[in-house]
């Protein structure tokens, strides 16, 4: 064997790999969120992958050192992203690979957005890119509802000054009763549905659709989800 090829092998050998941090947070259900970080995307400012079950999403996020003169915003971008090849599948018909984001990315997106803008300081004017791509999915579980805590936790895992953590959870009546981040299948008997996102302490943004409901259920829906978003907040505080 020659030399170079020998030391090549000694070196892959003893070169330790990357142990994630993984915290995890229960719900009420029993089912588990899953946020790990220290893997992926190391070379980003901050990068987390959040799982379901197999559901997976990758969240990184990237700020410019300083910011640019003569700018009195907060120039954020965030991108939410389905690839086909997160089920196992590739574009069909003419065009064969998938170019502008559909209106689903584009609102979820939005979402995120909303949350997040308010929480940066007032004199934080620096690029901020947050990038949210599904890696993995499992066909039931919605990978929207967990969007917003993987853009949460990559900020929350970076040196980006951000007045976080929050999270968000979308909460579902079904035959009166309320579950959290329901399935596809179950969503489809819901008479309500919204996303709720908020901090530990404060309510930031509720967006959904319903049928005609009581003041009373809407009100306990909006509880429900920040109950379950609070632990979402303290696992990300942890990290």
């Amino acid at each position: 064997m020659p030399f170079f090829v020998y030391i090549a092998i000694l070196y892959s050998n003893n070169m330790s790999k990357p142990k994630p941090i993984i915290r995890t947070i229960q719900l009420s259900d029993g089912r588990e969120i899953k946020i790990e970080t220290g893997v992926l995307a190391k070379q980003s400012d901050g990068a987390v992958v959040v799982s379901m079950g197999k559901t997976m999403l990758l969240a990184t996020v990237v700020a410019a050192q300083e910011a640019k003169e003569d700018v009195d915003f907060m120039p954020l971008s965030v991108e939410y992203r389905e690839k086909y090849a997160a089920f196992g599948r590739f574009p069909g018909g003419f065009l064969k690979r998938e170019a502008r984001p559909g209106d689903h990315e584009i609102l979820v997106s939005r979402l995120i957005d909303r949350a997040l803008r308010p929480l940066f300081p007032d004199d934080f004017h620096a690029e901020t890119f947050v990038n949210v791509s599904l890696i993995s999915a499992d066909g039931e579980m919605m990978p929207d509802s967990l969007a917003g805590l993987a853009a949460s936790a990559a900020l929350a895992v970076s040196d980006i000054p951000f007045h976080g953590p929050i999270a968000e959870a979308r909460v579902a009546s079904i035959n009166g009763e309320y579950k959290i981040n329901p399935t596809f299948s179950e969503l489809e008997e819901a008479e309500l549905d919204i996303m709720v996102g908020a901090t530990h302490d404060n309510i930031l943004m509720v967006e959904g659709e319903m049928d005609e409901v009581s003041e009373e259920t809407m009100l306990e829906a909006i509880k429900i989800a920040h109950e379950a978003i609070k632990p979402m907040c303290q696992a990300q505080k942890e990290l």
